[in-house]
């Protein structure tokens, strides 16, 4: 674990995070990532928000994998743009 996460690498593997996607080790990593980065840790409390409303409205009907996926794709690119900008 003496490898630090990035802002980058944590908000791009946030939903991974959020959806026990990850090994152990990087889920150490995001989490301390998270313990010491409050603009992370905002967007991560944003993140759990609207997975917890988007489960709340759709509990019925399972989304279809292309649509994870196409979701997935959009918030990388998004993650790149925010990068480059900077």
């Amino acid at each position: 674990m003496s490898e630090r996460t990035d802002c980058s690498e944590a908000l791009l593997r946030l939903y991974e995070y959020l959806d026990g996607e990850m090994s152990p080790e990087d889920c150490l990593r995001i989490r301390a990532h998270l313990d010491e980065c409050g603009p992370c840790l905002k967007e991560y409390d944003l993140d759990t928000t609207m997975k917890a409303l988007i489960k709340r409205a759709c509990s019925r009907e399972p989304a279809p994998e292309s649509l994870r996926t196409t979701i997935m794709s959009r918030i990388s690119m998004t993650v790149i743009r925010i990068e480059r900008q900077r």
